[in-house]
């Protein structure tokens, strides 16, 4: 399934939803008709936010299937509670990230390639640590922006630039988790794109504290949360492969796969909870793919860095489109 966090009018408070077919339904007007079309109360107990839904996550995401399968199949806009439809065509509503404010939000450094030739850049060589450490960074979870919300320009940069991820939602959470237990943390996938103020990154990691303000203004998340489940095709011994892709301005700049990740998001599950706690809804981002950013490709060779008025557009097969414009400074 395909779970996000909508609103009507920029006004609104979020609420609760799932993608069927090109609708999304509203997790509790939903569960509302069942009671009173179908005399099925139980959905009642689903919880209205995905993140707090996420704390009981197996049982309440069954109870979702089952809805999800008692709805009729056409004219889902047609039915209402309380003279307000249950469902609304997509291109009718505002997406937010799927958890608006996740408690935790790390960015880790999974794919060889981006990491090998951004060392290169910078005059380094790969570390061996790299190989066994799936090493990340905290960032900045009060600042996340969703599927076509428009991105503040940072104030005195002159290098912005995009960074296609694939990251996970956790859900029940946990502590001291093996690699091996570590996949029945993962409740979602979604695409997260990582803006990058490259000129405040170069300046603050000489101090060896970075990336610190190069990455704390913004990120991009969505526009679903979307089930290990229905990836399952997608797999292939122990790789995922999905393929990832950028457009600037309907200009092909970046392609990579999932499956070029070094490190595994069961990796990074164990090694980030070691001696501390994951909760529910915490974001996970891979790092960057391989030529997933103009740092990597750069700037001579993409028409700069970002302007204001630039659309970037992240695509990953199976998750989406994550469409974003870059407003004035």
């Amino acid at each position: 399934m395909k779970f996000v966090t909508y609103s009507q009018f920029e006004s609104h408070p979020p609420r609760f939803g799932f993608k069927k077919g090109h609708y999304i339904i509203d997790v509790l007007r939903a569960a509302i008709w069942a009671k009173q079309s179908r005399e099925r109360s139980e959905f009642l107990d689903i919880p209205t936010s995905l993140k707090r839904a996420l704390e009981h996550w197996h049982e309440h995401y069954r109870r979702l299937q089952e809805l999800a399968e008692l709805l009729p199949e056409t004219n889902l806009d047609s039915y209402t509670v309380n003279d307000k439809a249950i469902a609304m065509e997509e291109n009718q509503i505002i997406l937010h990230p799927p958890v608006p404010v996740p408690r935790a939000f790390r960015s880790f450094d999974a794919f060889e390639q981006h990491a090998r030739r951004t060392r290169k850049l910078q005059g380094l060589e790969m570390d061996p640590l790299w190989y066994d450490l799936p090493a990340f960074h905290f960032s900045n979870p009060n600042t996340l922006y969703g599927h076509k919300a428009t991105i503040p320009y940072p104030v005195g940069s002159q290098a912005l630039d995009y960074a296609l991820q694939i990251a996970v939602i956790i859900g029940h959470g946990g502590k001291n988790i093996s690699a091996p237990d570590a996949d029945i943390l993962i409740a979602g996938y979604t695409i997260l794109n990582d803006w990058s103020a490259r000129d405040f990154q170069r300046r603050e990691m000489k101090l060896s504290l970075g990336p610190a303000k190069g990455k704390d203004f913004a990120a991009s998340v969505g526009p679903y949360m979307v089930t290990p489940d229905e990836l399952s095709p997608a797999w292939s011994g122990n790789k995922l492969h999905l393929q990832m892709t950028c457009r600037v301005n309907g200009v092909n700049y970046s392609a990579g796969n999932t499956s070029d990740m070094y490190h595994s998001f069961a990796a990074m599950i164990e090694y980030a909870s070691r001696n501390a706690e994951l909760t529910p809804g915490d974001l996970m981002g891979s790092g960057t793919v391989g030529a997933g950013c103009i740092f990597e490709l750069r700037p001579e060779n993409t028409r700069d860095w970002l302007k204001p008025g630039d659309t970037v557009v992240c695509e990953i097969e199976r998750l989406g489109k994550l469409e974003n414009i870059i407003g004035s400074t």
